[in-house]
């Protein structure tokens, strides 16, 4: 088991259940138990805090229903990535909010400019 923190600096109890691999570099694949469980994929890219928010965005997180968007199982061990599909974590708009944040092998050096981009 690792830790990771949210958005408002407390730990979560997290458990890597993969590593997923992308021309960008690698990413990990978390199961969270806290925050309504479920499958997360975090990341940030190059365009964190000028294009996206600030601690990045989210791929997947099963706790809001978006298994099978961003991320799809295809079977013989492969899963497909589309981040067309990435998306601002609520926390980026409301701070009442307490989002898993994308851990620093999760960090992207270069751009994905790809899925929701600004916000206010």
């Amino acid at each position: 088991m690792s830790g990771g923190l949210d958005s408002v600096g407390q730990m979560e109890v997290v458990d890597r259940v993969g590593v997923l691999a992308t021309d960008g570099g690698p990413l990990s694949l978390w199961w969270i138990a806290a925050y309504g469980g479920g499958l997360v994929l975090p990341l940030r890219d190059g365009t964190s805090g000028r294009e996206t928010y600030g601690g990045g965005r989210y791929l997947t997180d099963t706790a809001k229903g978006t298994y099978g968007r961003g991320l799809r199982l295809l079977g013989n061990g492969r899963i497909r990535l589309d981040f067309n599909y990435a998306y601002n974590p609520s926390c980026a708009y409301d701070s009442r909010w307490a989002c898993p944040l994308a851990p620093r092998e999760n960090w992207l050096t270069g751009p994905v400019r790809a899925g929701e981009l600004g916000y206010p």
